[in-house]
């Protein structure tokens, strides 16, 4: 391993996964960024790029954050001592977080997803998103205005371009 010079800047965080049916299902109002406690065949199957976030929520338990339904596959070179790949994970945040978290969870139509999965020099972080559900004609309205986005970035495109 090679020593970085002092005044070296810190590489910035390397998105793993990302939820983006989250962001089509939810309106995410605040994000917390928590570390995750995790095996070493875990680590292993995430660094290969076999995470999925799409099914999984976070639940606050006796003032712990636990992450459930986040699929990581099981480690193609791994013994009999491989990882379950649903298994609840447990994420680490601070107590004045959590308690935060605990009251706002508590409104209701309010949750927790996850949103990305990320490594962070050389620890794997999950970004935690509070979310409450979109309505349908909420989704119906974010496909017409990303659309409408597109017609004008493409008229914009095609003039700049002539």
């Amino acid at each position: 391993m090679t020593a970085r010079p002092a005044n070296a800047k810190p590489s910035p965080p390397r998105v793993i996964a990302s939820n983006k049916k989250a962001y089509h299902d939810y309106h995410v109002e605040e994000t917390y960024t928590a570390g995750i406690i995790l095996t070493g065949t875990e680590i292993k199957s995430i660094r290969n790029g076999q995470v999925s976030l799409n099914e999984g929520f976070a639940r606050i338990e006796n003032s712990e954050v636990f992450l459930y339904g986040m699929h990581v596959s099981p480690y193609d070179k791994g013994t009999h001592y491989n990882h379950a790949p649903d298994r609840v994970r447990k994420l680490l945040m601070t107590r004045a977080e959590i308690r935060k978290l605990v009251g706002k969870t508590k409104q209701t139509g309010l949750t927790l997803i996850p949103l990305k999965l990320v490594f962070d020099r050389c620890w794997v972080k999950v970004e935690v998103g509070l979310c409450r559900g979109k309505k349908l004609y909420d989704k119906r309205e974010a496909l017409t205005e990303r659309q409408h986005q597109r017609e004008m970035d493409r008229a914009r495109k095609g003039r700049a371009s002539s």
